[in-house]
């Protein structure tokens, strides 16, 4: 492709994404879906003028560096020992339920190859923590009892999908399910994410000293990104997937950061507040490409629409990642209403379903219909439980809900 058409493509994927997110989030829906339909008007799909090219791609997986960056920035370890055991209870069973659930679907019922159930009940683990976090601030609910179980819970679900992604990224390279490479690459894992972030923070700490010194502008968010970037080369060459590297450096400059012996680092809320505030415009401008780029990969033309295939997977698939997510809230000790409240918020997929879907057809593990399937799966998901939680909290208040912390 000739640089100046490049340029062209690119503009219409930034200015396209930016104005069907924002109709998307005046009609009280997430924005990630206004920017996945971008993708899907201007691909294949519909209008057919963008394709997704390796430039494009390389951009996209910048996006996905920055956008799991986000989450570690916004990750809040500490919460998890105020909420206690409930957060611990409605995050595993709502990780170990949609996990057994979408792989037996997929393996007895559509005679999926052991691979392919594995991603696609992987896939149904995840839950965005932004999405969730957006509606209970819209909400005004974030500190209720409810809304501390649920982003304590989203918290650890981001650890543990982060964990599985790393699974199923080296079943992906391996060819297949391999017992002993999974157990080093748990191994280079549990590694990585105990020494990374706390030499991140040490490295936060020069940082913050040449900012201190620096006379020109711009220094942090140039020395975050070529963290970012680092830390996913040394996650590959520790025998994990690069997206860890972007969750380590953002965990470790949170202003939350929580680990043993993180008590020798004193975090310094403003210069955190600062990290974040720098950082936004680029993480906005980056991640946008990444959820285009899924909506560019999915071919709607070539699915036959008139297979009972997808009509039913995806219909299965939808209410498997439904129940299974709202089931763990179930296992708490809290009032019913309160219970309706928690399971529905865990349920949203939104952008860390989308990483393990766009995993799995760059692996080559799923087909187009598959893929198509997941992603409207995802879609709904991401789309249904905001509406569903605002009528909700809506019609019966905050009553029976429990209170404010």
């Amino acid at each position: 492709m000739a640089t100046h058409d490049y340029f062209l493509y690119l503009m219409v994927i930034l200015l396209t994404a930016r104005i069907l997110a924002e109709l998307a989030t005046r009609l009280k829906a997430p924005s990630v879906i206004g920017e996945l339909l971008a993708g899907i008007v201007l691909g294949p799909s519909l209008l057919g003028w963008i394709e997704p090219i390796e430039a494009i791609k390389l951009m996209a997986e910048i996006g996905i560096l920055l956008l799991l960056f986000e989450v570690g920035l916004q990750t809040d370890i500490k919460r998890l020992m105020n909420t206690g055991t409930e957060s611990v209870i409605v995050s595993v069973a709502g990780f170990i339920l949609p996990l057994v659930l979408g792989f037996l679907i997929s393996y007895w019922l559509f005679d999926l190859t052991l691979l392919v159930s594995l991603f696609i009940g992987g896939t149904l683990t995840a839950t965005s923590i932004g999405v969730t976090v957006r509606v209970l601030s819209d909400l005004n609910r974030q500190q209720s009892t409810e809304g501390q179980i649920v982003l304590g819970a989203a918290v650890l679900d981001d650890v543990l999908g982060v964990v599985l992604l790393a699974l199923l990224y080296e079943f992906s390279v391996g060819g297949g399910v391999n017992i002993v490479n999974a157990s080093k690459v748990l191994m280079f894992v549990g590694a990585f994410f105990v020494l990374a972030p706390m030499a991140a923070k040490l490295i936060s700490l020069l940082i913050k000293r040449f900012d201190e010194a620096s006379e020109l502008p711009g220094l942090l968010p140039t020395t975050v990104v070529s963290l970012v970037l680092f830390f996913a080369w040394l996650a590959h060459a520790m025998g994990a997937p690069e997206l860890l590297g972007g969750f380590a450096a953002g965990l470790a400059l949170s202003r939350r950061f929580f680990l043993p012996l993180g008590i020798a680092f004193h975090s310094d809320e403003q210069f955190a507040q600062r990290i974040e505030k720098q950082m936004s415009p680029i993480v906005y401008l980056f991640t946008p490409i990444f959820f285009v780029y899924v909506g560019l990969s999915l071919n709607l033309r070539e699915i036959d629409w008139s297979s009972t295939f997808i009509w039913s997977f995806s219909l299965l698939v939808l209410i498997a990642a439904i129940v299974s997510k709202m089931c763990g809230a179930f296992f708490i000790n809290q009032p019913l209403k309160a219970k309706w409240m928690i399971g529905m918020a865990m349920v949203p997929r939104g952008e860390v379903g989308l990483i393990f879907v766009e995993l799995g057809r760059v692996s080559g593990i799923f087909n187009n219909e598959i893929y198509a399937a997941l992603v409207i799966v995802i879609a709904l998901t991401t789309l249904l439980p905001p509406l569903i939680m605002k009528w909700f909290y809506g019609r019966y208040g905050a009553d029976d809900m429990g209170n404010a912390p």
